[in-house]
This record gives structure tokens, C-alpha cells and sequence, in this order.
């Protein structure tokens, strides 16, 4: 039986011949299997990974030199585009697409020889923030399998906590890597905005997607992240500068100017017990020589509905595509014109989250309401900016909590929008500042459920934030 700690620990676990490709890949599909009810793959493909592992292990016989994630085995939430496999993005909209290329992280883990192993439920089309929301069904936590694994990278999450593939691939819109990490008691690292390619990459909100990693270890982070990112022909939106060897960089230590955040540790939203916990944390930084500060910032609470009004304004002009036309569910209804199929189509096809943020993106761009909510949204997006460009000019990190919340029980928020959206409200700053974020646990609350601490850095930080999270890692 293997058990995973780290991809440098597998390949020292290769060359000595304690283990095979074939041998782990065949082990990570007995575990999916074993532990199917809890929905995290929508997809796995046995076949197929099983003849790469063997033909891997073939190849590290003759001696050649082997890649970077040689017989690693991945999963890929189910909005990343693989070349001829299913493509759903949860939804009933895009039943049975297959797309005819790879997205660059997919092209780029292929090409290091890792194995990708199946896709990965998640929220519809990103919307979300339990995984409640799939036309698969929902995902269910693998340390309590009556709460949610969180959003909408639940599958992500919980296939890597449950010990059914070795690292995963997320989206990260508003926190859907680095919630569902925290409930699931797992790392989550969204890169910086750019750091990784879109290219391939089922759009949300195109300002504010970014794909991220979810692992149980720092050192599988950066292995993946040096490996996938980096500039992109097919994105234009992609960094040009020099990915660092993130690998390399994490056994390096340093003190760091670390801030964070009063008005979040006050916040009447935060659970007490979490809050305690992360000031603990706080302590043990200032007490290892670490300079630490509370800062104040008084726009915590414009974040929620900024990030709202500009994301569903995407989305709304995103989906737009989706009619049922070229590819995905078209009605069986007998309509008699071509207004009346795009409305069954699109009626039919999008759950009610998806619906629901599509009206409110439309009504934000509708003439009369375009300047009084989005114009001003972007108005409260550029302050927000200014602000913590302000905020790095002084310190390396910036600290607050991942969630309000340990992981909450299926239904519990699920009727009540407000609540859910307001989830996310440590979250979605740093996609609105286009900052890398990364979330590991810190703790255990009393409930028994995992809880953690988010931090943020400036743009190309994620060498600082993984080396910060390494030292909870010796």
C-alpha cells in the first residue's frame, strides 16, 4: 500500500525500487474506487493512466533522464480542458463536450510525465462555495462526511485529503482553493493573477480566474507551481517574468515584516475559536523574531459586494456562449423559433446558482444601472488596489483568516444566499487584488474539523508565502 508525503520522497521511493508507477497509479484507483460515495471524481481513467505508468516505468529502466513530475499522479477539477476527455464544468449545459485541446497546465504537467488520473467535481461552472451545486451531486468531506468539502474546488480538495491522487488542480475566482483547503485540512495556493495560463480554463470571471494547487505539503506545491506556470502564447494575460525556482527557494529562511488584519480577527463573523487560534499563531511568529503588526483597513466590508457585482457582470457576459448551438445540451422541446430554444436551452441546461448570478451580472451592465453598481464596483476595485499596494510597501505578508467558519453541515446555507456569499469574505480580497494567496491549517476546533490561516503577499510572492508555510512543515 503507498502512502503519499511528498513527490521527492516518491522518486527517492523509485530509484531505490521500492515502488513503480504502475504499482501506485493502480493504488490510487482501488482507493477511488473504495471510496466513491464520496463523489469527488466525476471522471477517472484507468486505462489510460494505467499504460502511461507502465510506459514510464519503461522508460526510467533505459536510464533517460525523467521529468519533474515523472509518475506523479494528478487530478484536474472539471474546468480545465483535457484533449478528448469529458469537460462538464458541473453543469448540464456542457453535457458530454469534449474538447479538442489541452489547457497549458494540462500541456505542461504532460510534458514533466505526471499522470492525470480523472477529473474533479466541483461547484457549476465555479459558482459556489460548498460543492453543493454540481449536476454530479454534491462532494462530501472525507473527515466528515455530513459537512461540505467547500467550494468550488470541493473535489479538489477532498480527492487529496481522502489519499486519492497525490496533488490536484483547482480554479480560484473568490477563495475556491484555499476555502476548500481549509475545510478540508489541506494546503491551497492561488498564484498571483497571471502567474499561471488561463489558457484552457472554463471562465468564470475572467479578471479574477486563476488556477491553483491544492497538495499535503508545501514542496508539492512548488514542484507543481515551477513546473505550470509562466508566459503563454495562448494567453495573453500571462506573466512574462521568470518563474523562480520555487523548489529550490523553500528551504531558505528569513524574518518577515507580517501584518494582519484587526478588523478581520474582530470581525463579528469569525468564530471565536478560530480567531483564538490565529492569534496564537501570531504569537509564535512575533516570538521567532518575525516583526508583526495589526494594521487597520477599513474597506473589509466593501469587499463582499465589489467582488460580487464585477464577478457576475463577467459571468454573465462569459456564459452568454452557452446556447446550445455548437456544443453542450440543446432542448428536446419543439419550439418554433430561435429566442425561444436559447431561453428552454439555457433554462434547462444552468442550475439555479448559475441562473441566479447570471440575472444579477445582467442587471449590474443594464443602461440604467451600468454607472450606480458596476462603474462604481470598479471605482471601489481601484481604492482597494491602492490600498494594499500601500500595505506591501511595508510588510511581506499579510495575514487573515481562510474562513469565518470550520467546514458547516450540507444545507445549512444553502437556502440562504446572503450567508453563503458572505463566506467568502476573507477570501475574494486577493483575487480583487490579483495577489497570490495561500491557505494551510493551523488547527483543530473543537467540532474536530480542521481550520487555517490565509496569506497574502505582493504580486510574485508565492516563493515568500511557501516558505512561510514550510515552517509549519519541518
Amino acid at each position: 500500500m503507498y502512502a503519499h508525503r511528498s513527490i521527492d520522497g516518491f522518486h527517492a521511493a523509485l530509484d531505490r525500487g521500492d515502488t513503480a508507477c504502475e504499482s501506485v497509479v493502480t493504488h490510487y484507483l482501488e482507493q477511488i474506487g473504495r471510496r466513491s460515495h464520496l463523489n469527488a471524481f466525476v471522471d477517472t481513467y484507468p486505462t489510460e493512466s494505467l499504460e502511461r505508468a507502465r510506459a514510464l516505468d519503461a522508460s526510467r529502466a533505459t536510464g533517460r533522464p525523467r521529468g519533474r513530475l515523472h509518475g506523479v499522479v494528478v487530478g484536474i477539477k472539471d474546468v480545465i480542458c483535457h484533449r478528448g476527455h469529458r469537460l462538464t464544468a458541473g453543469s448540464r449545459i456542457l453535457a458530454d463536450y469534449r474538447p479538442d485541446f489541452n489547457a497549458t497546465a494540462v500541456e505542461r504537467l504532460l510534458q514533466e510525465e505526471a499522470i492525470i488520473i480523472g477529473s474533479l467535481n466541483c461547484d457549476e461552472f465555479a459558482m459556489g462555495s460548498s460543492n453543493e451545486n454540481s449536476c454530479h451531486g454534491k462532494v462530501l468531506n472525507p473527515l466528515d462526511e455530513t459537512r461540505v468539502p467547500g467550494g468550488s474546488s470541493g473535489g479538489s480538495a477532498a480527492a487529496v485529503a481522502a489519499g486519492l491522487c497525490m496533488v490536484s488542480l483547482g480554479s480560484d475566482t473568490g477563495g475556491s482553493v484555499r476555502q476548500p483547503a481549509d475545510f478540508c485540512g489541506i494546503i491551497g495556493l492561488k498564484p498571483g493573477y497571471g502567474r499561471i495560463s488561463r489558457h484552457g480554463l472554463i471562465a468564470y470571471a475572467s479578471s479574477f480566474d486563476q488556477i491553483g494547487i491544492l497538495a499535503t505539503c508545501p514542496a508539492d506545491i512548488a514542484r507543481v507551481l515551477e513546473t505550470i506556470a509562466g508566459a503563454d502564447a495562448f494567453d495573453s494575460t500571462a506573466s512574462n517574468r521568470p518563474v523562480p525556482s520555487y523548489s529550490r527557494n523553500l528551504s531558505e529562511t528569513r524574518r518577515y515584516r507580517i501584518a494582519y488584519l484587526r478588523q478581520a480577527l474582530d470581525h463579528p463573523s469569525l468564530d471565536p475559536e478560530i480567531a483564538d487560534g490565529i492569534r496564537r499563531y501570531i504569537e509564535g511568529l512575533a516570538s521567532q523574531g518575525h516583526a508583526v503588526a495589526g494594521i487597520d483597513a477599513d474597506f473589509l466590508d466593501h469587499i463582499v459586494p465589489t467582488y460580487y457585482v464585477l464577478t457576475t457582470a463577467e459571468a454573465s457576459s462569459n456564459l452568454a456562449r452557452y446556447d446550445g448551438i455548437r456544443y453542450g445540451h440543446r432542448t428536446q422541446q419543439n419550439v418554433k423559433d430561435l429566442d425561444r430554444l436559447y431561453r428552454n436551452t439555457r433554462s434547462e441546461g444552468f442550475g439555479k446558482e448559475v441562473k441566479r448570478r447570471i440575472m444579477l451580472g445582467t442587471f449590474v451592465l443594464s443602461a440604467g444601472y451600468f454607472d450606480a453598481y458596476y462603474g462604481r464596483a470598479q471605482q471601489a476595485r481601484q481604492r482597494i488596489l491602492a490600498k494594499t499596494s500601500l500595505i506591501f510597501n511595508d510588510f511581506d505578508i499579510l495575514l487573515l483568516p481562510t474562513s469565518p467558519s470550520t467546514a458547516f453541515r450540507f444545507g445549512e446555507n444553502r437556502e440562504d444566499a446572503t450567508s453563503m456569499f458572505l463566506a467568502d469574505i476573507f477570501t475574494v480580497y486577493a483575487n480583487l487584488a490579483g495577489t497570490p494567496g495561500i491557505s494551510f491549517p493551523i488547527g483543530k476546533h473543537r467540532n474536530g474539523m480542521p481550520f487555517g490561516i490565509q496569506a497574502l503577499s505582493a504580486q510574485d510572492g508565492e516563493t515568500t508565502l511557501l516558505q512561510l508555510c514550510k515552517s509549519r512543515y519541518p
